[in-house]
């Protein structure tokens, strides 16, 4: 979508700390979705699985009652929440499908409640404590953006924000903003001596989406450090510092590594256009020489 004036509004980011009873992790986002509103957000971005501590510290089958269909009774009540305030809501979710097949899924819904549709996360980790292979079929619905009441977005989740390609087959399709919902931390033993490597990796990266694609970026994350009941060991530190990062790849605000905050960042979407005719990555692409990108290596 191409704009020539000014075009203003206010991201929402939600970064919360989560407890163990999702019913009260739902009822403090929808409190903080709210505050969002008033403040003057009008594209709103929950945390990855913001309805429960991060459960994939551990296999247990126990893990998959936390999920839920779609549309279901979160997508319900976020749904009255975005009419009621007339704002458009990505909210990540833990999806039950079906019997044995279940998603890490963003649901995105309109301002006027509809829902437009869904994103099922592409690229699943396996790493320790974030053992998301055993929970996650990957994602089957392709890249996608939504044409939303205030500008037209997509949606990746995670672990998905290290790939290029991820953000570059959504950039194409028209997307203005990628958001970015997330569940990133430090194993406590490995902070002192990685950890401000492997914050700097996940901020740069991410970063360097806007800059290759000239659109925003926002990546909201979870803060607290989660010590699930029944796995014990160290747990996870998530280190928060959720941020917008601009079209030319500049930090527009971030939030703390330890508090809860509700982000409110003013964007100009018509910097879109400028910076896509400006620094025009997209049109230079040589189409014609990536045939590799699509092998797993290239002899």
């Amino acid at each position: 979508m191409k704009r020539s004036a000014s075009h203003q509004l206010k991201l929402g980011l939600i970064q919360t700390d989560v407890s163990a009873n999702p019913d009260a992790n739902l009822k403090k986002t929808i409190s903080l979705i709210e505050r969002a509103a008033k403040s003057g957000a009008k594209i709103i971005c929950t945390q990855e699985l913001f309805r429960s501590q991060y459960f994939c510290q551990s296999e247990d089958h126990a893990n998959f009652k936390l999920a839920e269909k779609i549309p279901g009774p979160t997508t319900d009540a976020l749904q009255k929440l975005a009419k009621k305030h007339k704002v458009v809501i990505v909210a990540s979710l833990f999806e039950k499908r079906a019997s044995g097949v279940y998603h890490n899924t963003a649901a995105i819904i309109d301002a006027d409640g509809s829902l437009l549709g869904i994103y099922r996360k592409m690229h699943i980790p396996d790493d320790p404590l974030f053992y998301e292979k055993f929970y996650f079929t990957p994602g089957d619905l392709g890249f996608k953006t939504w044409q939303t009441r205030y500008g037209k977005i997509g949606v990746l989740i995670c672990w998905d924000q290290w790939y290029p390609e991820a953000a570059r087959l959504t950039a194409m399709q028209g997307a203005e903003i990628l958001f970015y919902p997330t569940a990133i931390g430090w194993h406590p033993s490995e902070k002192k001596e990685y950890g401000e490597r492997q914050h700097g990796a996940w901020e740069t990266i991410q970063r360097s989406h806007a800059v290759a694609n000239g659109c925003f970026v926002a990546s909201v994350n979870r803060i607290g450090h989660e010590v699930i009941q029944g796995v014990g060991g160290d747990g996870l530190e998530f280190w928060g510092q959720s941020f917008v990062a601009g079209t030319s790849g500049e930090i527009l605000a971030k939030a703390s590594a330890d508090k809860e905050e509700i982000l409110i960042v003013p964007v100009d979407l018509a910097k879109v256009d400028t910076t896509r005719t400006h620094w025009p990555f997209l049109r230079d692409r040589r189409i014609d020489a990536y045939g590799n990108l699509t092998k797993r290596l290239v002899d």
